[in-house]
């Protein structure tokens, strides 16, 4: 939370965004943050890919729209090279997929809480999973 302004940075990742749009068992946890007034929203490009991935094999054109409409709205943070570059230490260092790597570097870069359904996170600073 920032001093000034009482707002916490968060990052949702794919997991957290898909929990909410399919309505499965977290997605009211999901939806306390997504739709706090008081959060400012981060969303990596890596997570407008998989969740759009998974929606689109999903054939869940509802959500896919809603989806991205809301998630254009929010901070959108592109790969960067600093990103890439700290992302793969941090792929090795704590044994995470690529894209989970790139999105946790992401919040890090972006001084936000990564808020996750992923238990493979569980250990690095500044995750909440739920």
């Amino acid at each position: 939370m920032t001093a000034t302004t009482g707002t916490s940075r968060i990052l949702i990742d794919s997991s957290g965004w898909l929990e909410y749009l399919t309505a499965d068992t977290k997605a009211a946890q999901f939806e306390s943050h997504l739709i706090n007034p008081k959060n400012t929203l981060i969303v990596p490009t890596v997570v407008l890919y998989e969740v759009r991935k998974k929606l689109l094999a999903g054939q869940l054109k509802i959500a896919e729209d809603w989806f991205l409409s809301e998630a254009l709205r929010h901070t959108v943070v592109p790969l960067d090279e600093r990103v890439a570059i700290d992302a793969a230490a941090v792929s090795l260092q704590f044994r995470v997929p690529m894209a989970d790597a790139i999105i946790y570097t992401t919040a890090v870069a972006e001084s936000a809480q990564l808020i996750t359904g992923d238990a493979h996170f569980g250990g690095l600073p500044n995750v909440t999973i739920i």
